[in-house]
């Protein structure tokens, strides 16, 4: 009887120690929602993003509103702050971030126009997922000459995962330009949202943004793609821990994103996660390729 008192009290004692963290992203003029903000606990890998309604949830240990949240969302100011005020507020409210566009000369007439990174689904060898916490995977793509150049469309292929059953996914593409110094991704050369799908029955999808009038600067461009950590992209699962060699359930969110190796030294990836980007390097076993994501780039010459 004893053992089992010390037994249940034990199991209350440690699920106690788990609460429910959830809340509301607002526009802080208009108070509307913002959907597919991204929310990470730094120093962890333990995030989530917002619904379409603005809405989080997600469980966390207590001592985690200790800890500082990194919030971040196309458009808007990054806000960190500490869990323990968003918790008791449950709400927060975003300001919308000032740019500055540089000047668009549009070109009459687009000359020849370019594939950068061509790609086939036989060149797809592996994917990259996502768990844990929102991440944005980024591609360097070299402005070869520094030429002017705009880009028209962007490709992005994709892995399936049997485990996630529903018949799409969503993620969000990022076009960034680069900082000269760092030669990491800068600001965002689109500050419109661009939410993309990828379907069950095809190995890629691609989108014609040559309306945009994206020019491609000197120093290149990073293509990002973004995890959006929703409901909508959840799925769980089963593999073996590392550690204890035992089958456990994982939390995963969609889409796969398709990968590859190259011997094309110029493309540089990199990966954004719990607030700043670090660089991601892969090599191939006899170490004269390095793994990328699977993306290809259409520009025309100005």
């Amino acid at each position: 009887m004893r053992l089992t008192f010390l037994f249940l009290f034990f199991s209350v004692f440690c699920f106690s120690q788990n609460i429910d963290f959830d809340g509301r992203v607002v526009d802080a003029k208009t108070n509307e929602p913002i959907p597919y903000v991204n929310i990470s606990f730094l120093n962890t890998l333990t995030g989530t993003s917002t619904t379409e309604e603005g809405k989080y949830a997600l469980e966390i240990p207590k001592e985690y509103l200790e800890k500082k949240i990194h919030v971040s969302s196309l458009g808007y100011k990054d806000t960190i702050l500490l869990a323990q005020r968003l918790y008791d507020k449950k709400l927060l409210k975003m300001e919308e971030a000032t740019f500055e566009l540089e000047e668009v000369v549009v070109a009459k007439n687009l000359g020849e126009a370019q594939v950068l990174n061509p790609i086939s689904s036989y060149s797809i060898t592996s994917g990259f997922d996502s768990s844990s916490t929102p991440w944005v995977l980024a591609l360097y793509f070299p402005n070869i000459g520094a030429s002017k150049k705009y880009l028209e469309t962007v490709t992005v292929f994709f892995r399936e995962k049997n485990e996630f059953t529903r018949e799409r996914a969503k993620f969000r593409l990022r076009v960034y330009g680069v900082n000269p110094d760092t030669k990491k991704p800068e600001k965002d050369l689109v500050q419109k949202s661009i939410i993309l799908e990828s379907l069950k029955s095809y190995d890629y999808t691609s989108i014609d943004v040559s309306s945009l009038k994206i020019k491609v600067p000197k120093e290149g461009i990073y293509i990002g793609l973004e995890w959006l950590f929703i409901p909508y992209n959840w799925y769980n699962k089963d593999e073996k821990d590392q550690l204890t060699n035992k089958q456990r359930l994982e939390d995963r969110f969609a889409p796969t994103f398709g990968g590859m190796y190259t011997k094309n030294q110029n493309f540089k990836v990199m990966i954004y996660g719990m607030g700043e980007w670090q660089d991601f390097m892969v090599k191939s076993k006899n170490n004269t390729e390095n793994f990328i994501p699977a993306i290809s780039v259409k520009v025309a010459k100005g």
